[in-house]
């Protein structure tokens, strides 16, 4: 890591300086320009010409010399938004240097809202001129409008026309007329303070305990935690403590959220916690909203942020805390334009910026237990859920011996369970994360699958929607009348259950059930995902059936028995986290039985009971899986105990790329314990009409693989219509 950034005030160029200008584009590093007429800071934005255009960047330094002076060219001007601070600055440098990307990529993620860089437009409001026209014509409607304006401040035109109860048309009359004057007001501030001293909820003594250890770090500078609790243990209400250390001592607090779209109750519990929403950072914003977002943030006004990942790059000058929620949650991980994964940059934002980082599970990961074992990280543990409840019971269900019926996906067992759970008036999930009704479509003359053109990957049938889609490339066909390969006609049957496909097996079985389905596909913005919560919380809803989006964090006291379709799913492959992976999962879909006073019961179906993971999710030994999981990790060098890269070429032309790739091997590197693996085909080896080939680079720890790797790259040059993305710590490997 570099070293922590000077925070004191910036070099300032005169005008003829040198300096660099680091530009949101993909390009080799910052280009070199000339001071114009005014002075100029590291951190200012500034527009600059690039080509026959002008375009935004950042003052990053001083210029480094290698352009003669007679062909600089001048900074066109400086923008009206806050400096970029110097932290931000090395959080950019560094991400870049870590993840292989160009700097000006990781910089286009802190400038992603252009608009925000000019200064927002005030708001327009209308006062009683200094003196009165003397041709006005006076009628009683102006007259209304004059008397109101002499005796209230600057309003709207829209209010003043109010107040004086007469149409806008007249005070639009008076304005042409001279007779009232348009002001520019400031616009009040966008969010609220939180306020840290409303009175907290109750905490339990392990709460207490670990709230107290979280405020007291953030007195000692950096520190990692890991609040590691149960589901239901209260997690939230701790860190919220930690959040009121830092606002009452003048510092910004951020929150990661691995799906912010299903945050409803989360912002219900900040609401309560602190009297005031907190700014939200996601894709779902209008582009107002990140527009007004960004220069709150930059302004110091926006005191919390809950947000996705890419709210880490948010220009925050006096950010004292950052909590990762679900900090083994894979959304953390970004994979496409620059790589990194979100935890692990959430670490190194807070020992550049010297405050701390609290990361939050109940199922942690193999990384983050790694440090806390090798005393990097803290442990602050909540063993027990909140308020009496008691963790559920855990069930396998052996298809082999409780098959469902032919046709049918639910085992007696699970259905004598939900018969048990709506007699006695509670509600039920079913949970398999496999989005819409099957997902295989085959023909039952031939055989011939539906396959998407553009990816190798199976046409998912959606039949609310009456269409077969790529869930990769989102192409999509209308269900054929015939077969394209026999053209045999109405022979298509679908094979394997998605959950559309559950619903309607659980609806003719429980026809007096209310059901929902709740997947990505329903649950498109935070405002749907916030319905469908509601309707759960308030038992509109019987049995609701889902993917991983109902996965995570929701509380629903009545909810007491959860039924995964099947436990199976993501056991195989080539994964190396694989068993974590689906360990972390079903443990979260689990933890949504059975949180108040109700008791909760689990069914996992399964054809593999004696699994690894069904028995640790069974016995509840969590502790012994990990510990398992990490001896096979270290044993085989593989992360956290190993590191590993993967480069991913694509390309239109399968024979340039296969070229490209042997050209590549020739150059590999060998030796310090280095293992070069490929070109091998990706398991995805088309995509959104790109052939796609893959090298998996293995180290030792000690390694300087980034270094190895530009050595390597530096090699080869890479031809035209050929695309390489590095990927530093890869989590996926499609």
């Amino acid at each position: 890591m570099s070293a922590e950034p000077s925070t004191s005030t910036p070099a300032f160029f005169v005008p003829g300086s040198r300096i660099a200008v680091l530009l949101p584009l993909p390009l080799a590093g910052a280009y070199d320009y000339r001071v114009g007429d005014q002075a100029l800071a590291a951190g200012d934005f500034v527009a600059v010409p690039l080509g026959q255009r002008h375009v935004t960047g950042v003052v990053w330094g001083a210029g480094a010399g290698d352009v003669p002076e007679s062909k600089l060219r001048p900074v066109g001007r400086r923008l009206e938004a806050p400096p970029l601070p110097a932290v931000t600055r090395a959080f950019i440098d560094w991400v870049a240097a870590y993840s292989m990307a160009p700097a000006g990529a990781v910089l286009k993620m802190a400038m992603s809202v252009p608009a925000a860089l000019d200064p927002a437009p005030g708001l327009v409001a209308v006062r009683l001129a200094a003196s009165r026209p003397a041709a006005l014509k006076e009628t009683a409607a102006r007259r209304k409008v004059l008397a109101a304006a002499a005796r209230l401040p600057p309003l709207s035109p829209a209010d003043l026309a109010r107040e004086a109860g007469v149409g806008a048309a007249v005070v639009k009359g008076l304005l042409e007329a001279g007779a009232l004057d348009a002001v520019e007001l400031p616009r009040p501030p966008l969010f609220l303070p939180p306020d840290p001293t409303l009175a907290a909820p109750v905490l339990s003594p392990d709460q207490r305990a670990a709230a107290d250890a979280l405020v007291a770090a953030a007195a000692g500078g950096f520190s990692v935690a890991l609040i590691d609790g149960v589901t239901g243990s209260g997690k939230t209400e701790v860190y919220f403590e930690a959040i009121a250390a830092a606002l009452a001592g003048g510092r910004q607090s951020l929150v990661l959220l691995p799906e912010i779209a299903l945050s409803a109750q989360w912002l219900e519990r900040f609401s309560r916690r602190f009297g005031v929403r907190p700014a939200e950072w996601h894709s779902d914003l209008t582009d107002a909203r990140r527009r007004d977002t960004w220069r709150a943030v930059a302004r110091g006004e926006a005191r919390v942020v809950v947000g996705a990942r890419s709210a880490l790059f948010l220009p925050y000058p006096e950010l004292g805390l950052i909590v990762v929620d679900e900090e083994h949650d894979g959304a953390f991980k970004q994979e496409e334009g620059v790589s990194y994964h979100a935890r692990d940059m959430a670490v190194v934002r807070g020992r550049l910026g010297g405050f701390p980082v609290a990361l939050a599970s109940a199922t942690p990961s193999l990384e983050t237990m790694a440090n806390v074992q090798g005393g990097r990280y803290g442990l602050l543990h909540l063993p027990d859920r909140h308020a009496g409840a008691v963790m559920p019971e855990m069930n396998t269900v052996d298809l082999r011996r409780h098959p469902p019926p032919r046709g049918r996906w639910l085992s007696p067992v699970l259905v004598r369970a939900l018969e048990e759970t709506f007699a006695a008036g509670e509600q039920a999930m079913l949970y398999l994360n496999r989005r819409g009704y099957a997902p295989l479509t085959l023909c039952r003359s031939c055989g011939h699958r539906l396959q998407c053109p553009h990816c190798t990957a199976w046409l998912v049938e959606h039949r609310a929607a009456g269409r077969l889609i790529c869930h990769h490339c989102g192409h999509f066909i209308r269900p054929p009348q015939k077969c394209p390969h026999c053209e045999a006609e109405d022979s298509f049957t679908a094979c394997g259950p998605g959950v559309e496909r559950v619903a309607e097996e659980a609806a003719l079985l429980f026809p007096q059930a209310r059901m929902a389905v709740m997947t990505s596909d329903t649950c498109a913005s935070p405002h749907a995902a916030a319905e469908f919560v509601r309707r759960v919380a308030a038992h509109e809803i019987d049995l609701l059936v889902g993917t991983q989006i109902v996965a995570k964090g929701h509380h629903f006291p009545m909810l007491t028995v959860v039924g995964v379709v099947d436990a199976d799913l993501g056991l195989e492959g080539g994964d190396l986290r694989a068993g974590e992976r689906t360990h972390q999962l079903l443990s979260q879909v689990a933890g949504r039985a059975g949180r108040a006073e109700r008791p909760g019961r689990v069914f996992l179906q399964t054809y593999q009971p004696d699994h690894p993971v069904m028995r640790a999710l069974c016995s509840g030994e969590r502790d012994g899986f990990i510990a398992r999981e990490a001896a096979m990790r270290r044993d085989a060098g593989m992360p956290p105990y190993g590191r590993l890269a993967a480069l991913i070429l694509s390309g239109p032309d399968a024979g340039l790329l296969d070229g490209f790739a042997a050209r590549l091997s020739r150059a590999a590197p060998h030796g310090g314990g280095m293992e070069v693996l490929g070109p091998a085909p990706a398991p995805m080896a088309l995509l959104r009409g790109k052939h796609r080939r893959r090298f998996l680079i293995k180290a030792p720890r000690g390694v300087n693989l980034q270094a190895a790797l530009r050595h390597w790259l530096g090699r080869v040059e890479l031809p035209r219509g050929v695309r390489l993305q590095v990927d530093i710590d890869p989590y996926s490997f499609f």
